[in-house]
């Protein structure tokens, strides 16, 4: 293996599934170097949930997994957390977004840019990935993921282990970092391969290759369009990622829209995001909190009430008392539950 100087260092994106945890085992082992980066973009699922639980500040939970992937991978792995710079990127995509509002392609050359500028910094000699040939429709077939090498600036250093036999040779190869036969020719979206890859390798534990991305989501995505269709500026703040993934979402009208928590937990959450806004509970059944996004009219606090009103347990009474506060103005409306044919032309 051609040496330059000291060992060869490389830096893996690694995600904790199973392509990644394959990938790094293929390296290992071979007197390299190995650092991997986890780049937290704050829309996985499970971090969504987290801030509607209040569950720990982000500090620990990216102390906390960085921690868990450095053991599960079996090198030291840094978590960076780049949420606020991505909100910016998932507004106007360059690439477009996938079959939702998931911008895979512009996604990918941002992390890989974020790596190769640590690359550059630390003076590392190539990066990697787990990516496979054919294994996603939008970013993980041949030309796209030469768009990705040649935009992140990696082009020839960018070493995809799992696919690298059917890729044209990488630097690493070239020089006899990494010997070509050692890697793989994985094609396609099964997994078995990858899945009898790991027994041979005794890899027992990895993350399930499902529900990686809120952004995938069909109805994360109905809800993402319709803010940017009603803000005037389109743009997307932290508190909107979070409330977009939390209760059940109505527009009233282009200035007005409200959120109906579904359990304890996202009331607490509308509750705890509800200053300065209007919040409505119904006064004598159990039911959930709503929060109102917007100036509403009369007519359109007492149509939040009767939506108030459905989802409480009082919901087949002709009649239900619904409190709504805002600061220290206090209100009291009688109002009939919604019925199911008006609920749905209004949900989102």
């Amino acid at each position: 293996m051609e040496r330059q100087g000291d060992r060869i260092r490389a830096i893996g994106l690694v995600s904790g599934g199973l392509d990644s945890l394959l990938a790094v085992s293929l390296l290992k082992g071979r007197g390299l170097e190995l650092l991997g980066l986890h780049f937290y973009n704050g829309f996985s699922p499970g971090s969504l949930k987290r801030v509607i639980r209040d569950e720990g500040t982000q500090e620990d939970f990216l102390g906390a997994q960085a921690r868990k992937l450095s053991v599960l991978l079996g090198i030291t792995v840094e978590v960076i957390d780049v949420s606020g710079e991505f909100l910016d990127l998932i507004v106007s995509p360059r690439h477009g977004y996938g079959a939702n509002v998931n911008p895979c392609i512009d996604c990918r050359i941002f992390m890989l840019q974020r790596a190769r500028e640590r690359m550059e910094r630390e003076g590392a000699h190539f990066i990697f990935t787990g990516e496979v040939l054919g294994q996603r429709p939008m970013s993980q077939h041949r030309r796209a993921m030469d768009l990705v090498a040649r935009r992140s600036g990696l082009e020839g250093c960018l070493l995809r282990p799992l696919s690298a036999k059917l890729l044209p040779p990488t630097v690493p190869e070239e020089k006899g970092w990494i010997e070509r036969d050692s890697l793989l020719d994985i094609q396609g979206r099964s997994r078995k391969r990858q899945m009898a890859l790991a027994l041979e390798f005794g890899l027992r534990e990895y993350e399930q290759p499902a529900g990686g991305c809120t952004l995938t989501d069909e109805n994360y995505a109905r809800r993402f369009k319709d803010l940017m269709r009603y803000r005037e500026r389109p743009a997307i703040h932290r508190e909107d990622a979070v409330l977009l993934a939390a209760g059940r979402h109505f527009r009233l009208s282009g200035r007005l829209k409200i959120i109906v928590g579904r359990d304890e937990t996202e009331n607490r959450f509308l509750e705890r995001n509800g200053v300065g806004a209007w919040l409505l509970t119904a006064m004598d059944h159990p039911g959930p909190s709503v929060l109102v996004q917007g100036e509403p009219d009369g007519e359109e606090l007492r149509r939040t009430a009767e939506i108030t009103a459905r989802y409480s347990d009082a919901k087949h009474l002709p009649t239900v008392r619904v409190a709504a506060r805002r600061g220290d103005e206090n209100r009291i409306l009688e109002v009939a539950p919604i019925s199911d044919s008006s609920l749905e032309r209004l949900r989102i």
